[in-house]
């Protein structure tokens, strides 16, 4: 995607290996390993009188762990991580959190419902798919031969790359004002990504933690899942971008949880909310026949899914129907072998309008 002319990238370097870019003197921003196409996450190092703040972790994975053992002995400067601090519960954010309890006895910090979830997922482990999850494939589409495929293989475990997740932790809420590397942050959540997604906004103005919340040149995802096929994060995202436009200026400095750091977070928040009002549009026009969720993935994505994102079109995929389903604009049909299909319920006229506002 092309940056929006107002959002350009804060820095011309990036972090190599355990080597950080300083983004001020007491912020380390470093970039560890994930394997997949999106091949890193962002984490940052604050530095505090008691230690340093770590926010998010990357994968617990051997080459993650040697990572962050070279980062610990060598900028670190043998101090101690003395609390954790995550944006949300994703796996690449969460991976090594308990690792670090249990290593240094951090202090975790996180929203209630990212902390949940974490535990819970990672105490879930399964060896073959649940139901719940075929019958989500079922619903969805999925193309038969991969189903098939699917009903037989180990699915992905939260375990195979999360350490176990301790049970206790710090809540943090909406509002609540903490002290990391020398300034005070205030914590403001938004939703539609992850549940309670925290992000942190410096109370002098010049820098905000963000996150998968505020990314400058990709997308973050916006999926249904199994564990709740109805559920209505595009409404929730629009709702979040809505409300922090009305706090965020062009002037701060970004750190992400993904690609480069950035400034024009206002005018970034108005292009995502312009981007998915469009993929909407064209998904009602799409609609004007019955349509299967995997028959869609052109009009969102626009070129051809490799079977390494196709769960994460899937989940965006129905994400955007059942924000359609929500606001009354598409009903569904049964199709063949438990697919569900939809359809638009308004008239070629009505197709495509400013669906976002209001939400």
């Amino acid at each position: 995607m092309n940056l929006e002319p107002n959002v350009r990238e804060a820095f011309r370097e990036r972090p190599s290996d355990c080597h950080p870019v300083e983004v001020e003197p007491g912020i380390l921003w470093f970039q560890m390993p994930l394997p997949m196409a999106l091949d890193h996450v962002n984490v940052y190092a604050l530095r505090d009188e008691d230690g340093w703040t770590i926010i998010d972790t990357g994968f617990d994975t051997g080459r993650t762990r040697a990572i962050w053992g070279r980062i610990e002995q060598g900028v670190l400067a043998g101090s101690p991580i003395a609390r954790i601090v995550l944006t949300h519960h994703h796996p690449d954010h969460v991976g090594l959190a308990g690792f670090f309890k249990s290593r240094f006895g951090a202090r975790i910090l996180s929203t209630r419902v990212a902390w949940l979830t974490a535990r819970m997922l990672v105490l879930d482990m399964q060896e073959k798919p649940v139901e719940e999850a075929l019958a989500f494939y079922r619903m969805a589409g999925m193309e038969p031969r991969m189903y098939e495929r699917k009903r037989h293989e180990r699915p992905f475990n939260f375990s195979d790359c999360v350490h176990s997740i301790p049970p206790g932790f710090e809540r943090l809420n909406e509002g609540d004002c903490i002290r990391m590397g020398g300034h005070d942050w205030m914590v403001r959540i938004g939703h539609g990504h992850a549940p309670a997604h925290a992000t942190f906004w410096r109370r002098d103005g010049r820098m905000v933690i963000g996150g998968d919340q505020f990314l400058a040149d990709i997308t973050s995802n916006i999926g249904v899942h199994p564990t709740e096929p109805k559920a209505n994060p595009l409404k929730e995202w629009f709702a979040s971008c809505y409300r922090f436009q009305t706090i965020a200026d062009n002037d701060l400095l970004v750190l992400p949880g993904h690609k480069m750091p950035f400034v024009g977070l206002k005018s970034r928040l108005g292009e995502l909310i312009g981007h998915h009002r469009r993929v909407v549009a064209l998904l009602e026009h799409e609609l004007a026949t019955p349509k299967l969720a995997t028959d869609v993935f052109g009009v969102l994505f626009g070129r051809d899914i490799p079977e390494g994102e196709y769960g994460f079109a899937l989940s965006e995929s129905i994400a955007h129907l059942n924000f359609l389903h929500d606001l009354g604009r598409v009903r569904k049909i049964a199709g063949p072998n438990d697919a569900t299909l939809w359809v638009s319920t308004v008239s070629a006229r009505e197709r495509g309008a400013d669906l976002s506002k209001g939400v």
